[in-house]
């Protein structure tokens, strides 16, 4: 009569949380694109893309060999590819960054390496265009 138990199927979509948060955890590796909707925290290795609408956080022990397209991100382990953040790109601790990045907003700590440019204007140009970049071009 009284029965609280929850064991029908039904009954779980309620404890799943609001919003989605994936993670790539230590010693993960992943060969492929990541595209997702929601906050991403990766502290393996992935060589691909890795594409959200919200926020990639890039753990100290994280090493992306690709792009990143987000909202904002944190960085604290180490990028190679190109980075494209809406809104702010924050490196941490001791982050290695080696590509483009652009930006509306971008913070970093005085540990953090960066080697590449920045851009940020509101329109952000293409990287190639035939096989050339962009700035090759205009010489």
């Amino acid at each position: 009569m009284f029965n609280n138990k929850s064991n029908s199927k039904g009954d779980n979509k309620n404890l799943l949380p609001t919003s989605t948060v994936n993670i790539i955890g230590s010693g993960t590796s992943i060969q492929g694109d990541i595209v997702c909707e929601g906050d991403i925290r990766i502290d393996g290795q992935v060589n691909g893309l890795v594409s959200t609408k919200a926020k990639i956080v890039v753990g100290p022990e994280g090493d992306i060999t690709g792009d990143l397209v987000c909202q904002s991100a944190d960085i604290l382990g180490k990028v190679t590819g190109i980075i494209k953040v809406e809104e702010l790109l924050f490196l941490k601790g001791n982050a290695l960054v080696k590509g483009d990045v652009y930006t509306a907003h971008f913070e970093m700590e005085p540990t953090a390496k960066f080697n590449g440019r920045c851009y940020m204007d509101e329109q952000q140009p293409e990287t190639q265009k035939h096989g050339k970049s962009v700035l090759q071009e205009a010489e």
